[in-house]
């Protein structure tokens, strides 16, 4: 669980790091690695256009299957979808969203 938590900050420096002003990003896919999980290393990509955030993938992760998969799958959706790290935790999934946010 501590890796989807590192992954939202390694996400949240992604989306920090190559915004140009508010709204407004250097376009292109980036990811981004951490290894402060709980299993080891999370892996995120993130693809941007000019103003907006286009896609996040999970590329790697070693969290517990059934009880990540659920933040795994609709964290970054919702992220996309708001264009925002402010995003509600997931249900069942509260130790690994929660500290995210």
């Amino acid at each position: 669980m501590k890796k989807i938590v590192c992954m939202m900050l390694c996400l949240s420096l992604l989306l920090g790091g190559f915004a140009l002003a508010e709204g407004a990003y250097t376009p292109g896919t980036y990811e981004g690695v951490s290894e402060n999980g709980r299993n080891g290393a999370v892996k995120v990509e993130v693809t941007f256009t000019a103003d907006a955030i286009e896609d996040i993938q999970v590329k790697k992760h070693e969290e517990t299957p059934g009880i990540s998969d659920p933040a795994i799958e609709k964290i970054p959706a919702q992220i996309v979808a708001s264009q925002s790290l402010g995003v509600d935790v997931v249900s069942g999934c509260t130790v690994t969203s929660r500290v995210c946010f």
